[in-house]
């Protein structure tokens, strides 16, 4: 059975990131080289500006199709607003029940304004995983 544990354990440290202005198409091969579902968006001070998930690039790329225009940047497509959050500190569960609670599949983990990881569905199962032997 999964233990009440800091989210500070399971946590990607060095998870993917791209710049808001970098080019959607570059950064969808990044996602798909790198087999995540999304990636953290940060600006020219490593600060987290967003989010960019598989779905967010699949809507640019069918927006781009049916507008016949190309695909701009990150910040065109990125979630902005109500970016949920964790600390490296809350207790995986409680994560655990609100990512299930959102149906969100990842969730940065920022300490002092700043991005320093990021927890993912993989990483809840490894820690279910791990407390299960």
């Amino acid at each position: 059975m999964l233990q009440s544990v800091g989210l500070r354990d399971y946590m990607i440290t060095n998870p993917i990131k791209v710049k808001e202005d970098d080019n959607l198409l570059d950064t969808m091969k990044i996602i798909i080289d790198n087999k995540v579902s999304g990636v953290c968006v940060i600006n020219e001070k490593k600060v987290l500006v967003g989010v960019l998930s598989e779905m967010d690039c699949l809507a640019a790329i069918l927006e781009s199709t049916y507008n016949n225009i190309g695909v701009g940047v990150v910040s065109e497509y990125m979630t902005k607003e109500n970016i949920v959050v964790a600390h490296p500190n809350d207790d995986i569960i409680n994560v655990a029940q609100d990512m299930l609670l959102k149906k969100h599949r990842r969730r940065p983990v920022i300490e002092d304004g700043k991005l320093v990881g990021q927890v993912s569905c993989r990483q809840l199962l490894t820690a279910v995983n791990k407390f299960n032997k």
